[in-house]
């Protein structure tokens, strides 16, 4: 396994992240015992970070997180957010009383006396002005409590997050889909002014939600059918060539230095050995170059997310 420094936090995290969404069935259905397995095979092969969130599988994913750690707590980092439910009546709650709230049932489902690293869940969806003056301020305020040990922040636009970077001292940023084969546009908006700032850079979705995969993009994926099409077309290329595309993306995202840890949503043990697998593996230069140019008419395209006024420029409608 590698490590990296999250930012200016002291923390040294896996280059791989064990994103626990699908362990609340957020892509259909697993087996529990097996979910059990491959944490407890990440956990065994050195990856120490894993992300969860309420909002995954309803609270599932937290509470089989929970269990699933039982006894290995102290060998994990382990992130959550706030924010974002859809349960219990409400979709997103931004406010003081129900994050502080939020954290509370989060310790109780994940079992624990504190979380590592907790994280406001896609601020595109909250009102710039209540993110930076009451949910930040609130979960800064934990820190002090020891509930929590640091703060940070989750989402699609790139542009929110450089303008909270610079108005509130967080700890770390989770950005998904924006440094992968399909869009770079990380390194031309976050990448600089959080490494000046000394914010831990997370990147998720390395297979841009499926993408970059031989099975393909789920029906719900928002990127414009352009983009899809091009997937089927880059990953048949990989085939012809006896590579399988999810591979060289890996290789491909692992190879940023500048980002801490790279998320990955596992709930299988072959999910995690073949994550693994891409752990110091160079890409085939000419083989990414080629394919590099056949996503180029499509590369960088971004889709609207959240609020109107949260959304990054150029940003495109939604697939519906």
């Amino acid at each position: 396994m590698i490590y990296r420094k999250l930012g200016r936090t002291g923390l040294t995290v896996s280059i791989v992240g064990f994103g626990a969404s699908p362990l609340g069935a957020e892509f259909g259905k697993i087996d529990p015992a097996e979910g059990k397995r491959a944490v407890d095979y990440a956990i065994d092969h050195g990856i120490n970070y894993f992300d969860v969130a309420p909002y995954y599988g309803r609270t599932l994913a937290e509470e089989r997180l929970g269990a699933f750690l039982q006894g290995k707590r102290d060998r994990v980092i382990l992130a959550t957010k706030v924010g974002r439910y859809q349960y219990g009546g409400v979709d997103f709650d931004y406010s003081r009383q129900r994050v502080l709230r939020s954290v509370d049932e989060s310790l109780q489902r994940l079992r624990t006396d504190w979380i590592d690293v907790i994280q406001v869940h896609d601020i595109e969806f909250g009102d710039r002005r209540q993110i930076i003056e009451e949910t930040l301020p609130a979960l800064l305020d934990l820190k002090k409590t020891g509930k929590v040990r640091f703060v940070g922040i989750t989402g699609y636009p790139l542009h929110q997050f450089v303008d909270i970077i610079q108005h509130v001292p967080i700890d770390t940023v989770l950005t998904y889909c924006r440094y992968n084969l399909f869009d770079t546009s990380m390194d031309d908006i976050l990448t600089p002014v959080a490494k000046a700032a000394g914010v831990g850079l997370i990147n998720a979705s390395p297979l841009h939600m499926r993408v970059l995969t031989e099975k393909g993009a789920p029906d719900w994926h928002p990127a414009p059918k352009r983009v899809l099409e091009t997937g089927r077309r880059v990953a048949a290329f990989c085939r012809e060539r006896g590579v399988d595309i999810a591979d060289l993306a890996m290789q491909f995202a692992l190879a940023h230095e500048d980002v801490a840890t790279t998320l990955v949503g596992m709930s299988k043990v072959r999910h995690v050995q073949m994550n693994i697998r891409a752990i110091g593996v160079k890409p085939d230069p000419e083989l990414l170059a080629q394919v590099r140019e056949i996503i180029a008419p499509v590369a960088n395209v971004v889709w609207m997310e959240g609020r109107p006024e949260n959304n990054d420029p150029g940003a495109v409608p939604k697939r519906s």
